[in-house]
């Protein structure tokens, strides 16, 4: 059975072979291709920004990682009567750290219901305007702005979600939540544009 820190670091080493692939203004082509930083910036407490394309690749990863993460956890590893966090709770644990190693933002957000947690509302325009574009049916919805890229991806919310979520439904309609993912931008031009 493949565990929840299984998957977790198996999307980090995705995120991190995808990072590592798109990004090589840390290498000294001249030098026999020898790492070589160039600035405080680009020290492993502040790694290099990403350009536009290496942020949405990087945003799609993390969604369906984090994604699968959860209905894996809610399934294996999540019983109501436990007394155990709720998945989504744990997740942000890692969501934490991803923005003090990364700057990347992560958070839930309600789309179809009321949230459970008022840390769950939309709160800014871009998150407002996702809540629209999402309940219409699309996957996900995006936009850059002040040289961060920012990503909304929806989140199914499966059966086991819906019975604390919404208890009282009526039918079965698919309902969802989503992640926002908010990725520093780096405003250096590079031939990866």
């Amino acid at each position: 059975m493949i565990s929840f820190a299984s998957i977790v670091m198996l999307g980090w080493l995705l995120i991190s072979a995808v990072a590592f692939s798109q990004t090589d203004s840390n290498l000294d082509t001249t030098n026999n291709r020898s790492e070589v930083h160039s600035s405080d910036a680009e020290s492993p407490r502040d790694p290099p920004k990403p350009t536009l394309v290496e942020a949405k690749t990087r945003a799609m990863i993390l969604h369906e990682t984090f994604h699968g993460a959860l209905q894996v956890m809610h399934r294996d590893f999540f019983r109501e009567d436990d007394g155990l966090s709720i998945p989504s709770r744990s997740l942000e644990d890692v969501f934490a750290e991803l923005e003090k190693s990364h700057g990347i933002e992560l958070r839930w957000i309600a789309v179809d219901l009321k949230a459970m947690n008022i840390d769950n509302e939309p709160e800014t325009r871009f998150e407002k305007r996702a809540v629209q574009q999402l309940k219409t049916g699309k996957t996900s919805f995006d936009e850059t702005d002040e040289n961060i890229y920012r990503f909304a991806g929806r989140i199914r919310l499966s059966a086991t979600c819906l019975s604390c979520h919404a208890s009282r439904r009526t039918n079965n309609d698919d309902r969802a939540a989503a992640l926002v993912i908010s990725i520093p931008l780096s405003t250096e031009r590079t031939d990866h544009r």
